[in-house]
């Protein structure tokens, strides 16, 4: 699923996304310590992944594999 970032705290490595369907999703510091990345754009559009009971584990750019 996509969305774009709505928060990001640089000091904790956690924020919100808001999903195209305008649902609000938080992710923890793993998601991002996941993704490579080092910081995140409020507007910027990321990829989420979950896991099957749908907490999320990790945040990537749509161009990042």
């Amino acid at each position: 699923m996509q969305g774009t970032v709505a928060t990001f705290d640089p000091a904790t490595r956690t924020g919100t996304v808001l999903l195209d369907d305008g649902a609000e999703l938080t992710f923890p510091s793993e998601a991002f310590d996941a993704s490579g990345l080092r910081l995140l754009r409020l507007g910027q559009r990321v990829r989420i992944e979950h896991d099957g009971s749908g907490r999320v584990n990790r945040v990537t750019l749509p161009t990042f594999g």
